[in-house]
């Protein structure tokens, strides 16, 4: 038992060090967290790395749901991973690398793992995907504060925690959890999101409070982490979403897109 013991540690370690070797020219990796799911995570995810890597930035992305992965959907990237002496190698949407496991599956095929499988997916994508030299790495989390977010923490050490949040009363109560976690797992730098934050009419541009504004910010407020922005909701992006295209390369200019850079802008000052 003891021999065994001994084997399995000399493993893990073997595995770390690979890991660690792996991240080691990727400078500034984030997290992007939601208490609970349906408040656009993923949205925000693949957004702020296409805003980073408008920036000049050299940017990925980390789908790291696995059973609910969507960013290669809302990138329009429907090609296999594929690998080169052993390692994986990464699909591209101008310029942004992006991994994740729906690149590995067919169309509607479910992911039924359990904890321990997802967390083993995840150490893998980080230790052995040909990451390149990067500015930054976005994990796209999945929602809530299980086991998989502790282990991706652990295992990535990410230097910031985006919180997604919504205006809506119930939505607020679980970024507090969330930004509860994300501060006992010691990740150096917190921001707050406001997702959904009132809607653009697309018919006079009039500003609508469909799900509330502000509550995103006082959450910051009263927990003491910066407030990086709050994003509308606009009709526009969610078919440019739906067509597999990141409104941020495709409309810079609409309220959504100048929403963005700004959080984009908030978390390069954060993380300088």
């Amino acid at each position: 038992m003891a021999e065994m013991t001994a084997k399995q540690k000399e493993r893990l370690d073997q595995e770390r060090k690979q890991l660690l070797e792996n991240l080691r020219d990727i400078q500034r990796k984030i997290t992007v967290f939601s208490g609970k799911g349906g408040v656009g995570k993923t949205t925000v995810s693949v957004n702020l790395a296409c805003s980073l890597q408008q920036s000049g930035a050299h940017t990925a992305i980390l789908d790291a749901d696995v059973t609910g992965p969507n960013v290669t959907k809302m990138l329009g990237l429907n090609g296999q991973l594929t690998s080169v002496d052993s390692r994986i190698i990464p699909l591209e949407y101008h310029g942004v690398k992006v991994i994740s496991i729906a690149s590995m599956l067919t169309p509607d095929q479910p992911v039924i793992w359990r904890g321990p499988m997802r967390s083993k997916l995840i150490a893998q994508f980080l230790g052995e995907v040909n990451w390149g030299k990067l500015d930054y790495l976005v994990a796209d989390l999945p929602p809530g504060t299980g086991d998989e977010i502790i282990t991706i923490v652990q295992k990535m050490q990410p230097d910031m925690a985006v919180i997604v949040t919504t205006p809506q009363e119930v939505s607020l109560m679980d970024v507090r959890r969330a930004i509860r976690m994300a501060q006992k797992m010691e990740i150096p730098q917190i921001g707050v999101v406001e997702n959904m934050s009132g809607m653009i009419c697309p018919h006079c541009g009039v500003p609508i409070d469909l799900f509330g504004q502000g509550g995103g910010e006082q959450q910051a407020r009263e927990l003491e982490v910066p407030f990086f922005g709050a994003i509308p909701v606009d009709f526009h992006a969610r078919q440019l979403a739906d067509s597999g295209k990141s409104v941020v390369f495709e409309n810079p200019d609409s309220p959504v897109s100048q929403a963005i850079e700004s959080i984009s802008v908030a978390v390069r000052e954060q993380l300088p």
